[in-house]
């Protein structure tokens, strides 16, 4: 059976709703309304919801999300513009099959690609096979992580290269910050600061890491980074810590020019579990 709501959206539909309720939440839901839920908690999760009937069932209009979710259409409207304006959907003209009925094309929403990914994917387990494949195919062991660690080089050089542009257009003194906002332009929500004795350098500090699942089974993912920095910033740096291996925030640090071996002596005592650029990413015995 097909709605007429589905065909035509306009003043009819919303007066088959039936007279305004008496309560905010009855708005939202046909039937008893819950007790304890805060108003935005309960919204946020229609909202959820919403998005969720979505992804389950392809592009869907308000009038089919209305009849799923057991809502009204003037409520899963509101929450449809609220999901449009933070990026989640987007509205689409709905294809009909056959000969049209008269009216304006119902709307159906879909999903964008920020939408789709902010429910779980598989893509960690995806990429823990694929560097697994890689490394059986060439014989495991230590070619097999000779391959991954290509691999994870490889990956980096055309990023790198972004990041060389932003470094090299920064006066020497700002080039671990510049880094830093190219990193988190990158998802890495990066920060440059100073080291516990700022006349020895820098420490650069990733607050978010997009691989981190992978590169606990993967290190040559954080010891090809750690190259990348060092070759990006003209000095051998050391990573102190990985969010890969527990610590809160993937910590390099970055020494100044002619610091020498004081500075490494200080980044070695900085973190007991201190890594090398070899060793970087790597849970420290």
């Amino acid at each position: 059976m097909k709605y007429a709501s589905e065909d035509q959206e306009g003043p009819a539909v919303e007066q088959t709703e039936g007279p305004a309720p008496s309560a905010p939440e009855q708005t939202e839901r046909r039937g008893p309304a819950p007790h304890a839920a805060a108003p935005h908690d309960e919204q946020q999760g229609t909202r959820n919801r919403v998005a969720r009937s979505i992804l389950d069932h392809g592009p869907s209009t308000a009038a089919e999300l209305a009849l799923r979710l057991e809502l009204t259409q003037a409520a899963v409207r509101r929450h449809l513009d609220a999901l449009a304006a933070e990026g989640v959907v987007e509205p689409r003209e709905k294809r009909v099959y056959g000969t049209r009925g008269r009216g304006r094309p119902a709307r159906a929403f879909a999903l964008t690609d920020c939408g789709r990914d902010a429910f779980d994917q598989a893509y960690d387990q995806l990429a823990t096979d694929a560097l697994r494949w890689i490394a059986q195919s060439a014989g495991g062991g230590e070619q097999g992580e000779a391959a991954v660690a290509a691999f994870a080089r490889a990956r980096l050089a055309a990023q790198a290269e972004g990041y060389r542009e932003a470094v090299e257009a920064a006066e020497p003194e700002a080039r671990t910050e510049a880094l830093a906002k190219a990193l988190t332009v990158d998802g890495y929500a990066a920060t440059a600061r100073s080291a516990p004795n700022p006349q020895l350098g820098e420490q650069l500090c990733q607050h978010h890491c997009p691989v981190a699942h992978v590169a606990e089974q993967y290190p040559q993912l954080c010891e090809a980074e750690t190259e990348v920095f060092s070759r990006l910033l003209g000095t051998h740096v050391q990573r102190l810590a990985t969010i890969a291996h527990g610590d809160g925030v993937c910590t390099t640090f970055v020494p100044k020019a002619g610091a020498g071996k004081a500075a490494h002596s200080t980044a070695r005592t900085t973190k007991t579990t201190t890594a090398s650029a070899s060793t970087a990413g790597r849970n420290p015995a």
